[in-house]
This record gives C-alpha cells, sequence and structure tokens, in this order.
C-alpha cells in the first residue's frame, strides 16, 4: 500500500470517485490518504465518508495536502477549478493526473508554464472494481520518481496502455466509452435468456461472467480474437449459426459505426 502518498482529487464526481474507490478497495492507498473536493462541499463529504477519505472546501486545501493530484473537472472547467492553484501545482515532488478527455500536456504546459509535471490519462469505469483501463498519453513531463509513483498508484487497478497524443481520443473511445456498449450486449444476452425461461438475475450473472472470461483469456494468451471465435464454432453446429446471424444482422458493422459516431460527434 502507498501509504506515504496522498492523492487529492480536483472534481469527485462518479468517475473520479471511481478512481478513489478503486485506490482504496484495492488496497493502494488508505482511505485517510485521500482528499477531494468539488463544487459542494456536502456532496463531496458524502462521497468521502464512504471510503474514509477527507473532503475538502476548495483546490487551495487539496493541493496542499496532495503529493498526486488528480484533476477531474469537466474540460470547460479547468481554467477556473486551477485559478487559485497554478504556482501551488509547481511545486517540487507533486505531479498532475489529469482524466480531462480532450485535454493533452501541450494544454496543460500553456496554461501552468514550466515547472509542472503532468500526466494525461482517460479511464473507464471498471478501475472501481480494481480491473480498470488508464489510456495514457506518451508524452508527460514526470520525473523517473514519478512515473514509478504513478505506475505504483494504477497498474494495481488498471491496464495502463500508453498511446501518442494523436491517439489518444480514438483510445478512450475504444476504452472509455464502449463500457456502455458492452453493458448493452450483456443486457441483450440476459434478454435473450430470459425469453427463453433463465431467471433475470441468473442471466445477468451468465452473461457478465463470460464477457469477463473471454477477456482474461485474451489477456492471459494473446490468441486473436477470430481464432477465439473459431474455437467455438464447430462445423455444422449451433454457434456457427448463430455467429452467421450476427454478421447478417451488420453485428461489427454496428460496433464500428458506434465508435464512429463518437469520433466525428
Amino acid at each position: 500500500m502507498a501509504q506515504d502518498v496522498t492523492v487529492g482529487f480536483i472534481g469527485f464526481g462518479n468517475m473520479a470517485q471511481g478512481i478513489a474507490k478503486g485506490l482504496v478497495n484495492g488496497g493502494v492507498v488508505d482511505g485517510a490518504h485521500i482528499v477531494a473536493n468539488s463544487g459542494h462541499f456536502d456532496k463531496a463529504e458524502q462521497a468521502t465518508a464512504v471510503i474514509g477519505a477527507k473532503a475538502a472546501h476548495s483546490a487551495v486545501e487539496t493541493v496542499a495536502a496532495a503529493d498526486v493530484v488528480v484533476i477531474a473537472v469537466k474540460p470547460n472547467q479547468i481554467e477556473t477549478a486551477l485559478a487559485d492553484v497554478l504556482d501551488e501545482l509547481k511545486t517540487d515532488g507533486k505531479f498532475i493526473v489529469s482524466i480531462a478527455a480532450g485535454r493533452d500536456l501541450d494544454y496543460f504546459q500553456e496554461l501552468l508554464g514550466d515547472g509542472a509535471h503532468v500526466q494525461c490519462v482517460i479511464p473507464n469505469t471498471p478501475i472501481e472494481v480494481g480491473q480498470g483501463i488508464l489510456v495514457t498519453e506518451n508524452a508527460n513531463t514526470l520525473t523517473d520518481a514519478q512515473r514509478e509513483t504513478f505506475e505504483a498508484l494504477f497498474s494495481p487497478i488498471a491496464l495502463i496502455e500508453r498511446v501518442d497524443t494523436p491517439l489518444m481520443d480514438i483510445g478512450s473511445s475504444v476504452a472509455g466509452c464502449a463500457p456502455a456498449f458492452t453493458a448493452m450486449y450483456i443486457e441483450a444476452l440476459a434478454d435473450a435468456g430470459v425469453k427463453y425461461g433463465l431467471k433475470r438475475e441468473t442471466a445477468y450473472r451468465l452473461a457478465a461472467k463470460m464477457t469477463e472470461g473471454v477477456g482474461a483469456l485474451y489477456m492471459a494468451t494473446g490468441t486473436n480474437p477470430g481464432a477465439m471465435k473459431d474455437a467455438v464454432c464447430s462445423p455444422g453446429g449451433t454457434t456457427i449459426k448463430g455467429v452467421t446471424e450476427l454478421e447478417k444482422q451488420g453485428f461489427r458493422g454496428a460496433v464500428i459505426s458506434g465508435v464512429d459516431a463518437i469520433q466525428n460527434g
């Protein structure tokens, strides 16, 4: 457990709370070493109490207490949220982890000037249960020691996937937006199970665990997903009939079109 590191959150909405819960429940950081502020102190107080963390009244208070500052406000709120702590964020020993989509290292260097140590990432919601992804910008201004701290904090609860800056958007679409697609897929599979007699909760568990297991199998073996599909499809069997019908309905094309919509939106 990184007991000697205090993590501060500027902004404490759903994603920030998910990261904080992942850190605490994963045994990475004790709740007493997390501090957070948001626009409404009472809401921050309620949310931090769940994990034994501390609510701060302002960004100034958060930054003063923290070694690692997670910027978790909406992109268009960053400048306002950081207005009172621009110099403090450049204090030796502190570094910034931004989860604000669409804001890269160049943006923070322009905003903060020289001296700030910044790593931009895009997380996804399964980080709350230690199964997350951090799409992580290759470019950063962390020191070697800070990179080690970053890895120590987040690698226990997320896959840290580094990509070049121009690929942050598509990486976040695949990892950050697709949990919604996957939840829809689990729901649809469960609906089919219920249609043929399974209890709803049983159908959800079967669909969810199957989805988790296929992902784990790929991560463990690196087997091409096409080959994983082929391994289940016996000649003339039932699975290939289902696969054929999904192809007729444009299953894969629909998924790609969903990502297209995000990228072009």
